[in-house]
């Protein structure tokens, strides 16, 4: 499966976890999280101590943001707190 057909299986709206984000994103867990401390990956939304969630909505901009080589503001670390 290419990239385009992992975003294009996921739901319109709504959340995704961390298994899937790294399915998607193609890297490792520490780079992940590496990113979102960075601003260049969107924020997580914590939905109890042990469970994060990512917007899909979020997930497909920063896929589309790859191609142009872009960062939304949006990701930046004041946005939302992990």
């Amino acid at each position: 499966m290419t990239e385009n057909q992992h975003i294009s299986s996921l739901p319109e709206t709504g959340f995704i976890r961390q298994p899937q984000v790294l399915h998607i994103a193609s890297f490792s867990s520490t780079t992940l999280w590496r990113r979102c401390k960075a601003g260049t990956f969107p924020q997580p939304i914590r939905l109890s101590a042990r469970i994060c969630v990512w917007r899909v909505e979020d997930v497909r901009e920063w896929v589309k943001a790859q191609w142009t080589n872009e960062v939304p503001a949006a990701w930046s670390l004041n946005a939302a707190k992990v």
